[in-house]
């Protein structure tokens, strides 16, 4: 394999950084993959010069479905001897739900392929470019697309390689950093846009996350609100495994406080709870909870172990992506004990005074140089409020 970057690109590759981004646009076409990666193939005849036609494309749609590679193969106009492929991710080369893609690729009479990242499965992990090799296939990895393939597959790349979820932490405030009145009132703070781009949120995640205090206290329902989505026709069509199958809701029940006519437990879809290993953890067969059980915190013995849930829900579930929606205090000891990879915060142009309650609840500083601190990634406005996308430092 050829590693190139896009400055050692000769005059007859000098296309490939445009089909690699449409690729990359391919694979981002749907919402989640999961447990699969989202990957997107482009297959452009001849050495994929500049003006060599688009032959065919494809992405996946989700587990069980045909992959990027054959899609594409069979999107194709024709398949003209030394087209070349390019592949998000490295072809697979074991057969699973479907079968190998590297053996697609070659069946089809592909010359090159082209990839942005290699895959980090034990089933895969080169052997996909070995295999294309050993076949003839030349194989060239364009380093400067690297970042951007894996922030497509963030969560996949984190489930393989740290053996947990990729997490989000969702967060809405007022200006004066307020989450709620006195009184718990919070509907609304931000408007209906803002709402509605969280709903996008929870499409991207396989679980949700929140506290039983938050249940208790607003009985949500954490459900995929489709009507908010905002897709056309074709993108219902692209997401239907998605939006047939929404991600699970996990609650966070120490002691076993979870009733079994919460909102959060009758939506349809499945919900668990995680209680403390010696808490109460009988329910009847036929209840709908899914009851696990998982060491303490250590810092408290009254609390879960938050890594341990979330291996548990990497191990058990494959999940990706988690979206953390919880209150102050689960908010927070997810912050303090470094498991967000990413916080976004709503922002509404409102004032709730100094009694409303604090967005977060975390252990006080005695110095300033302790403080957690955040890289800002993006600045959105959403309707009237601000979308404040962070990655800690």
């Amino acid at each position: 394999m050829q590693t190139l970057r896009n400055t050692e690109l000769d005059a007859l590759q000098a296309a490939w950084p445009q089909h690699m981004q449409r690729a990359i646009q391919l694979a981002a076409s749907v919402f989640s993959a999961a447990p699969n990666p989202r990957v997107g193939c482009v297959i452009v005849g001849g050495n994929a010069e500049a003006g060599d036609s688009v032959l065919g494309e494809g992405w996946h749609q989700g587990a069980g479905l045909p992959h990027a590679e054959p899609v594409a193969i069979a999107n194709a106009i024709r398949l003209a001897a030394g087209s070349t492929a390019f592949v998000t991710l490295e072809p697979c080369c074991h057969t699973g739900r479907t079968g190998p893609c590297s053996s697609a690729l070659i069946e089809a009479g592909v010359s090159r392929v082209v990839i942005a990242s290699k895959d980090p499965n034990p089933k895969v992990s080169g052997g996909g470019i070995a295999a294309l090799e050993a076949a003839g296939v030349e194989v060239f990895f364009l380093q400067d697309f690297e970042d951007g393939a894996r922030r497509l597959n963030r969560g996949f790349f984190s489930r393989l390689e740290r053996r947990r979820p990729f997490v989000r932490c969702k967060l809405a405030m007022s200006l004066d950093g307020r989450t709620a009145l006195a009184n718990g009132e919070s509907k609304w703070i931000t408007g209906a846009e803002a709402r509605s781009d969280v709903q996008r949120l929870r499409a991207e995640c396989d679980a949700i996350v929140t506290g039983i205090e938050t249940v208790l206290a607003d009985d949500p329902a954490m459900t995929l609100r489709q009507a908010e989505l905002g897709l056309n026709a074709q993108q219902l069509v692209w997401n239907e495994l998605r939006l047939s199958n929404p991600p699970l809701r996990v609650v966070l029940d120490s002691r076993g406080r979870l009733s079994e006519t919460a909102k959060i437990v009758t939506e349809p879809g499945r919900c668990i709870a995680y209680r403390l290993d010696g808490a109460n953890s009988s329910v009847e067969a036929s209840s709908p909870i899914a009851v696990r059980l998982a060491p303490n915190s250590g810092e408290s013995v009254s609390r879960v172990s938050l890594l341990s849930v979330l291996e548990s829900l990497a191990e058990l579930d494959e999940c990706n992506e988690v979206l953390v929606e919880a209150g102050a205090t689960l908010s927070g000891s997810f912050i303090e004990a470094g498991l967000v990879d990413e916080l976004i915060v709503y922002i509404a142009p409102k004032l709730l005074g100094s009694d409303g309650r604090p967005l977060l609840g975390m252990s006080g500083l005695n110095e300033l140089s302790d403080a957690i601190e955040f890289k800002v990634e993006s600045l959105e406005q959403v309707g009237a409020d601000i979308k404040v996308t962070l990655r800690p430092r």
